[in-house]
């Protein structure tokens, strides 16, 4: 009996084992080749939504800007445990002047993202909580120090 459950269990878990590699997309399929099919001066925003679909990110500052992405990943090996490796990563960036007529496209992949140099300024930090704060504590400091307000009528009558 122990000899038939162990001929039945053991080709179960063989089954389940797949030597194809799993890979998950994220965004448009094919973003190298689809941006290919845009022409400069020529598309518009009606032909780019029927080529790529909706834009992940859409920006109407100075003009209309979409952003399109595509991100695949694959498990590495048993050695590094199963660690996500990226296969491909890749950038759109279209820009469309207000008639909606493409003006200007940038595509970026993996090997140009490793090579991009960020910008090394600071920004300044706002402090309108910090202000809010010390107005609310200096007043019920106020309070603390005089809580019948006697110091404050005496100013205001001289």
């Amino acid at each position: 009996m122990k000899i038939f459950i162990f001929l039945i269990i053991i080709p179960l878990l063989f089954v389940s084992c797949t030597l194809k590699e799993v890979t998950d997309h994220h965004g448009v399929y094919f973003l190298d080749k689809k941006e290919k099919k845009l022409t400069i001066n020529k598309s518009n925003i009606n032909d780019t939504i029927a080529i790529l679909g909706p834009p992940v990110i859409k920006n109407s500052f100075d003009g209309d800007f979409y952003l399109y992405i595509e991100r695949k990943s694959t498990s590495s090996k048993l050695r590094k445990l199963g660690k996500r490796v990226p296969l491909s990563n890749n950038a759109l960036l279209l820009e469309f002047n207000k008639r909606g007529i493409l003006i200007n496209k940038k595509f970026v992949d993996i090997d140009q993202m490793n090579k991009l140099e960020f910008d090394k300024t600071m920004t300044e930090k706002n402090n309108s909580k910090n202000k809010f704060l010390y107005n609310l504590l200096s007043g019920l400091i106020q309070k603390i120090n005089d809580p019948l307000g006697k110091k404050r009528a005496k100013v205001n009558q001289q």
